[in-house]
């Protein structure tokens, strides 16, 4: 009986621990830059572009801040690991689809925004699954690719509001960007995979001599 008592004791903890993940003020950050797509969506399909263009900036602002907080507070955890790229992807995939879909971004940027990130998703699932590979942290392409989307979208919804040149030329210019650097950073994915992949084969063949 104390055995049973003994091995049933972790799991508050763990539940305890998992709910301060939560409850920290990086990650509510991170909850509520989700809470704003949402509304978001709504400004755009009701096309009221300046409100929405207002809260897509306040949700990148509370990205910033997630960070900044995270770091500064001492309070990065694994939860936030996953939630915060998990937020970012969920904000800008889903508003790349509707502006499309309100014909304001061409459909050949989402569908290689959207065939990138579904590709990496699943072969990290793979990887995970089969090798127990994981923490594919971004590449210097994939930062650079985020902030070319991010660009991308912002001059897009500006460019509904302010119908100045240079407004159309950084929308133009940041949307060809996020093409060329979605198929780099998908390439440099695969290349980073590839030597993950060969250093774990390695690895495993050094611990079986």
């Amino acid at each position: 009986m104390p055995s049973a008592a003994h091995s049933a004791s972790p799991r508050p903890n763990a539940a305890v621990l998992k709910l301060s993940q939560i409850l920290s003020a990086p990650n509510q950050l991170t909850l509520a830059r989700m809470a704003f797509l949402p509304f978001i969506v709504i400004k755009l399909l009701d096309g009221r572009y300046g409100w929405a263009l207002v809260l897509f900036l306040l949700a990148g602002l509370s990205d910033g801040l997630d960070g900044l907080l995270a770091r500064t507070l001492r309070q990065q955890t694994l939860l936030g690991q996953y939630l915060d790229p998990i937020a970012d992807k969920m904000l800008l995939s889903t508003v790349f689809l509707v502006l499309s879909i309100v014909h304001k971004i061409p459909w050949k940027f989402t569908v290689m925004v959207f065939s990138r990130d579904i590709c990496i998703l699943v072969v990290s699932a793979v990887l995970y699954t089969i090798a127990g590979l994981r923490d594919f942290r971004p590449s210097i392409f994939g930062k650079a690719n985020t902030f070319a989307q991010v660009a991308a979208v912002v001059f897009v919804m500006l460019l509904q509001v302010d119908h100045d040149k240079w407004v159309w030329v950084a929308r133009t210019t940041f949307l060809r960007a996020t093409f060329m650097f979605t198929i780099i950073s998908g390439l440099h994915y695969v290349y980073l995979v590839g030597r993950r992949l060969h250093a774990a084969g390695a690895q495993e063949q050094n611990t079986s001599i």
